[in-house]
């Protein structure tokens, strides 16, 4: 059966499932290859918590937005175009910022009853109607993944693993890809491990050839490349950019780069990065607590050093005393805040424009 393809102009998809489904590795994955495509792109990964809620609950949902386009984009979107629900809590999660008319790629096996139950849901909602304002495509993806995997000798619960592939693969099909750069990172990532390469390979192209060979899905979509500059073009994170910079400027001015931290979401990943180029002459230092941090930090600036405090919210609370300190000594102090929701402590894995008040008076 032939295929039509529609031409758009941007397109906004959130992957959605468990902290355990790979949500953030499969829309990393996807991220990469758009911009091998030359769209333009803004994502904004919702990132699990270092302690995970009980599978299947809705404080447990783990997901990955990214807005992709043929223009300059500018946000990782406000409505959904695409969701995909890997269970009955992502898709409750998420369903209020699906556009109506868009698309919603369910899991089928994430609604069954223990699902439904855990997120709340007193009837099924691919089944009762609620959805008639959306296009709905339910797949079985666990069982089409272990299908794919019958011959295979890894376990059930290794076979379910790669579940996030066989939608990484789908996706692709849907908009136009091949897989050679996923391939390239599989094969890097499990070169040690054959049996986990060969059965994410088989999964991503079973995904793949789902959407070729089934009659269920009549459009495949592109998305044209943007008019970016020409150049050289790099995947990052605020917090990787924000490491390179502190790098560079400690280089430029000729000055030691001391970074005190108390580790805090999330923030953390600024302290870890910065540990690595200690070859560099960086020296970070993880103290015992956020005073303490902002404390050495204001030492190290007394003794000549670039010197530099990263936090959150709540830290930049614990900080204040020792910033009037810092202000009444006339001692220069770069102080990073990572925000998240607030107030107090928190949402520790939501990010969000929450600390601007307190930072800005």
């Amino acid at each position: 059966m032939s295929k039509m393809k529609e031409i758009r102009d941007e397109v906004t998809i959130k992957f959605a499932g468990d902290s355990g489904d790979g949500m953030q590795l499969t829309g990393t994955l996807f991220t990469d290859n758009t911009a091998l495509t030359g769209s333009d792109l803004a994502t904004f990964p919702d990132f699990p918590a270092e302690i995970r809620a009980p599978a299947g609950t809705l404080p447990g949902v783990s997901g990955f937005q990214i807005h992709f386009g043929s223009k300059k984009i500018f946000t990782p979107g406000d409505e959904y175009d695409v969701l995909v629900a890997m269970n009955a809590a992502a898709l409750k999660t998420n369903l209020p910022r699906v556009r109506k008319g868009g698309t919603i790629i369910a899991n089928t096996e994430g609604f069954d009853a223990k699902n439904l139950r855990l997120a709340k849901y007193e009837t099924n909602p691919l089944e009762d109607g609620s959805l008639k304002d959306y296009e709905v495509y339910t797949i079985p993806i666990t069982k089409l993944t272990r299908d794919a995997l019958a011959d295979s000798p890894l376990g059930t619960k290794e076979k379910d693993r790669s579940k996030n592939m066989f939608v990484l693969g789908f996706l692709l099909w849907r908009y136009s890809r091949d897989l050679k750069s996923v391939e390239r990172f599989l094969e890097s990532k499990f070169a040690n491990k054959p049996e986990v390469l060969e059965a994410n390979l088989r999964v991503l192209r079973a995904g793949y050839h789902f959407g070729e060979t089934t009659e269920t899905f009549t459009t495949t979509y592109q998305v044209k490349p943007a008019p970016l500059p020409p150049g050289t073009y790099r995947s990052i994170m605020g917090n990787q950019a924000l490491v390179l910079g502190l790098v560079a400027a400690a280089k430029k001015s000729g000055l030691e780069l001391f970074y005190g931290s108390y580790p805090i979401t999330p923030a953390s990943d600024i302290l870890h990065q910065l540990a690595s180029y200690r070859h560099l002459g960086v020296k970070t230092f993880q103290a015992e607590d956020e005073i303490a941090a902002i404390c050495a930090a204001i030492g190290a600036a007394y003794g000549g050093a670039l010197a530099v405090t990263g936090t959150s919210g709540p830290g930049i609370a614990l900080k204040s005393e020792a910033m009037g300190l810092a202000a009444i000594l006339e001692l220069p102090l770069v102080i990073c805040d990572i925000q998240r929701g607030g107030p107090s402590t928190g949402l520790p894995t939501k990010t969000e424009q929450a600390d601007l008040l307190q930072v800005l008076y």
